[in-house]
């Protein structure tokens, strides 16, 4: 008697699936099997065939399916700023133009064509999930569940008055009620978003640990970037930056903190002690000179080290595939150590342990069972990925996020045979090119 074959919405074949989790894994062949927008089994070619009966077969030959990267750390709405103030020092880039030219162009508007400009970007080079830091988050989460992409808007908090809102206070109590409005959501979630050390106080940091700990949302911050941080925080409180987080006790699991170029030994154990996750985002660290983060001895103690590609503004894209090569560069270079981010690893820091650092890892960041299918497939059938030896390798050392053709969030198709189903691309790049033209006239003028 012949079995019955299983209803399911979806089936993905490809030539390689890297799951990422197991870690060294690479399955040739096999099938992906999705229903109800989560993955339900992960099998060879044949026994699929036999076994269920999809809505749709989608067969990828030369392609490896992986999951979808995650962008731990960026600020998308500055996409409209990428080129604006370059090849300029940290502070110097912040004081005299970012911060300036926020205080002069930003609004709803500009916020959500910057939105749109780098979720556009994001999903075309594989990224399903962003973990996002700037003012008016709700427009970025609208602008998310309209384009179909998951992400963590960050509840910001500054002590200066922007636009957004005038103090901590105030600031806490916007993403409070942002937290609110999106808490049935089941693509988009929340983190507090405290900018840095130098410019939220220790009331309001105190706060912010206290009602994380209450709504079990993570703390997303940017910790240790540069040397002029450190010595900032030394001269006002007599130590270094993340003691005084310690002391009013922020360094937890909760905390992801990102950059950390500029760590002792006994920071990098103390990282790893208190489950800190961090955030390399090593193309804007270069590119400001903000300094190199110690990834390989991150690793080797143990902490969870995901990858960011920091704003636009700084980068200067949001190419997650080329930040994962540079990553998986820098750390042998600075580790002087040719093993120091293999390309497996270099891999699971784009996804998994981006993940984890979310708190969305029973979620997304590897291809299994019971997980939202988050999902891309990479062409490698090109002349700059062949001859195939390592899946894995080709993607982290020799792909381009150009070969992405497709992307899947919760099983719904994104990018199709390298084409955005849901955004009209030449609308969202006529916005950003009317947006340059504003700050440039506006700065201009000054």
């Amino acid at each position: 008697m012949q079995q019955t074959r299983q209803p399911v919405d979806l089936a993905i074949e490809a030539r390689w699936i890297i799951p990422v989790h197991p870690s060294q894994t690479i399955l040739e062949g096999h099938v992906v099997i999705i229903d109800q927008r989560r993955i339900v089994d992960i099998l060879k070619e044949p026994l699929a065939r036999e076994r269920y009966a999809p809505d749709h077969w989608i067969k990828r030959d030369q392609h490896a399916l992986m999951p979808g990267l995650v962008n731990a750390h960026t600020h998308a709405p500055m996409s409209l700023m990428r080129g604006f103030a370059d090849d300029l020092p940290l502070m110097e880039w912040l004081n005299s133009h970012i911060w300036p030219a926020e205080r002069d162009h930003i609004d709803e508007a500009f916020i959500k064509a910057g939105s749109e400009l780098a979720i556009a970007e994001m999903l075309r080079g594989g990224t399903t999930c962003f973990n996002d830091m700037y003012f008016f988050p709700e427009i970025v989460a609208r602008t998310a569940l309209r384009f179909g992409i998951r992400a963590v808007v960050g509840m910001i908090v500054l002590e200066m008055p922007t636009v957004f809102a005038s103090d901590s206070s105030q600031y806490i109590e916007k993403g409070l009620r942002l937290h609110d409005e999106l808490r049935h959501e089941e693509r988009i979630t929340t983190a507090f978003a405290p900018h840095a050390p130098y410019t939220v106080e220790d009331t309001a940091l105190m706060r912010i640990q206290t009602l994380a700990d209450e709504l079990d949302v993570p703390i997303h911050m940017h910790v240790h970037e540069s040397a002029h941080e450190i010595d900032m925080s030394i001269d006002r409180f007599g130590i270094r930056p993340l003691e005084r987080l310690a002391r009013l006790g922020l360094t937890t699991p909760r905390l992801i903190a990102v950059h950390m170029t500029q760590l002792l030994n006994n920071e990098i154990q103390f990282a790893a002690d208190q489950g800190i996750s961090v955030v390399h985002c090593p193309q804007s660290n270069l590119k400001l000179a903000s300094g190199m983060c110690p990834v390989a001895a991150l690793l080797d103690a143990g902490v969870n080290v995901a990858i960011g590609t920091d704003g636009a503004a700084s980068n200067n894209d949001l190419d997650m595939i080329e930040e994962t090569r540079c990553a998986a560069l820098l750390a042998k270079g600075v580790a002087k150590s040719p093993t120091a981010m293999p390309a497996h690893r270099a891999l699971e820091s784009a996804t998994l342990a981006g993940a984890r650092a979310l708190g969305l890892e029973s979620d997304i960041g590897s291809i299994e069972i019971g997980k939202f299918a988050d999902l891309i497939a990479i062409n490698l059938d090109t002349p700059r990925t062949m001859p195939i030896y390592d899946a894995a390798a080709q993607i982290a050392y020799s792909a381009s996020s150009d070969q992405v053709s497709d992307v899947w969030v919760a099983g719904q198709h994104r990018l199709e045979n390298f084409e955005l189903t849901d955004i009209d691309t030449a609308a969202v790049m006529a916005e950003a090119c009317r947006w340059r033209d504003v700050l440039a006239s506006r700065s201009a003028g000054k």
